[in-house]
């Protein structure tokens, strides 16, 4: 079992800047696959960006250039730097852990945190 908690969500101004945190526990076993995805209301969740546990990170179209995501695996965190933020990036933000063992898919999701950003 792997349990994540995402920190760092809150209220922000459109072109200003977060940073979440997911702390992770548990047993936790490479290769994996860190991630975030985010729900706007009424939208189907989708993805923000992954790193791999040998230090390999894809974005979306929507947030290159804008997110970076990282990843410290001596303290077992994920975080997520949101920068020039954009109301359209307004929605429940999630981490996510996912890795493959003996033919098995092992995916875990955090609770939440919401961002709110203003126009």
């Amino acid at each position: 079992q792997v349990q994540l908690v995402e920190s760092g969500g809150g209220l922000a101004q459109a072109g200003g800047s977060l940073r979440l945190s997911c702390a992770a526990s548990g047993t936790m076993v490479s290769p994996n696959i860190m991630g975030w995805y985010r729900q706007a209301p009424g939208k189907q969740r989708e993805l923000v960006g992954t790193i791999a546990s040998g230090g390999t990170a894809g974005y979306s179209d929507s947030v290159k250039g804008r997110f970076a995501i990282a990843r410290d695996d001596a303290k077992n965190t994920v975080s997520l730097q949101m920068n020039s933020l954009r109301p359209e990036d307004t929605g429940v933000y999630y981490c996510n852990y996912k890795r493959v063992s003996r033919g098995l898919v092992y995916d875990y999701w955090g609770q939440g945190t919401q961002v709110t950003v203003s126009s």
